[in-house]
């Protein structure tokens, strides 16, 4: 399995801070956030990465990162996303480096208190289809929301004013090869974006999507408020943890 970490687009939320830098070069704790999504791959098992960056700084996750050496990979694949077309568009990237194999998705600013080895080896013996992780969360709005019928997912709402339940679709998923034909499928949103959500409709409907919860704390790092607290998040616990 591959693994791709979006870290494009220009981080709006969170002017003035990403004037002068990528969002996910911001330091969260005691390192930079682009830090916390490549060590969930790598906790995963997963060695061959490909970064998806974007906006007027790419050159620096460059000279940060390097070949990945300091998270013991031999080697680090970059792409660069021109302008903000969303989060599928940006994943549409990564095709070439996929090379028809599966790939787990984490979104840049996307941080998390354990692990998703459990998830990565469930979805190796899915071997087709798609898998989210589900997160209960205080204000599922902000995020895609999973309409649930038992245990079946049967839609995802993105950003939803009245949801219909109280999970957050995390910034965490798996994808067979078909992710790259969806794709190609979708239009624009009202946002002007390829939405992931659509990508993950598209498996529901074909029904091949799958579902875990994730364990221990998780949040994104998008706005002020957010960012905040994934500081004091780590700063109490810690990220990335291997047990359990």
């Amino acid at each position: 399995m591959k693994g791709v970490v979006l870290a494009g687009g220009l981080g709006t939320r969170l002017l003035p801070l990403t004037k002068v830098t990528n969002k996910h070069l911001l330091p969260i704790y005691d390192r930079p956030m682009i830090y916390y999504p490549i060590q969930a791959l790598v906790n995963a098992g997963i060695r061959d990465i490909m970064l998806v960056t974007g906006g007027n700084n790419a050159g620096d996750f460059l000279k940060l990162l390097g070949n990945g050496k300091e998270f013991g990979l031999r080697h680090l694949n970059y792409t660069y996303q021109e302008g903000e077309g969303g989060i599928a568009d940006a994943l549409r990237l990564a095709e070439h480096f996929a090379d028809g194999e599966p790939i787990c998705v984490i979104l840049g600013d996307n941080i998390i208190e354990g692990h998703v080895a459990y998830a990565a080896e469930a979805f190796r013996q899915q071997k087709i289809g798609a898998k989210i992780l589900l997160k209960e969360v205080k204000d599922p709005q902000r995020f895609g929301v999973p309409v649930l019928d038992g245990e079946r997912v049967v839609k995802i709402e993105e950003k939803p004013a009245h949801p219909r339940s109280a999970y957050a679709v995390t910034g965490l998923y798996f994808y067979d090869a078909q992710v790259f034909d969806i794709i190609k499928t979708l239009k624009p949103s009202g946002r002007g974006e390829l939405e992931i959500t659509d990508v993950n409709n598209a498996y529901i409907a074909a029904g091949t999507l799958t579902w875990d919860l994730l364990d221990g704390w998780w949040t994104d790092a998008g706005t002020i408020e957010s960012l905040h607290l994934a500081n004091e998040l780590v700063g109490r616990t810690g990220a990335n943890k291997r047990e359990g």
